[in-house]
């Protein structure tokens, strides 16, 4: 019974993580592309529409791989690049005053708990109920006659 809920829980964690990523890209980016392309722009974003193609296609594809957990640790990089280029250009409180300042840093420090996500699923992996847990981890070693 324990690992049906540890592997629910992780399936839910998973979902619930990369929520913000699917909602930014689908509910955002792509409906008003041209409006965020010219954000980026004067943010100082180089190649703000190619940045911002690239940026729905991480967030999308990166999401997906956590959420299915194939090849998780891939779609973890592709949100940490991200998130890293996101906190930069547009959570860089330090440019800021007063109440704008605070709220830039609340942005960067929640970007940066994301990374931090992101960081444990380099290193762990997406856990239960994921099809690199299930599919792709290597057979461990029968021993045989030859190994005892």
């Amino acid at each position: 019974m324990a690992t049906f809920w540890i592997g629910l829980l992780s399936l839910v964690g998973r979902v619930m993580l990369c929520a913000i990523f699917l909602l930014s890209a689908i509910g955002n980016k792509l409906t008003n592309f041209g409006g965020v392309a010219e954000a980026m722009k004067g943010q100082g974003v180089p190649l703000p529409q190619a940045m911002l193609a690239s940026a729905i296609g991480f967030l999308i594809v990166g999401s997906a791989m956590i959420i299915i957990g194939y090849k998780a640790r891939v779609g973890a990089f592709l949100l940490l690049l991200f998130l890293a280029v996101v906190t930069f250009y547009f959570h860089d409180f330090w440019e800021f005053a007063d109440a704008a300042r605070a709220n830039q840093f609340n942005h960067f420090m929640k970007n940066l708990s994301l990374m931090g996500a992101m960081v444990f699923i380099l290193a762990n992996g997406a856990g239960a109920w994921s099809i690199d847990q299930c599919c792709c981890r290597p057979n461990p070693q029968v021993p045989t006659d030859e190994t005892k």
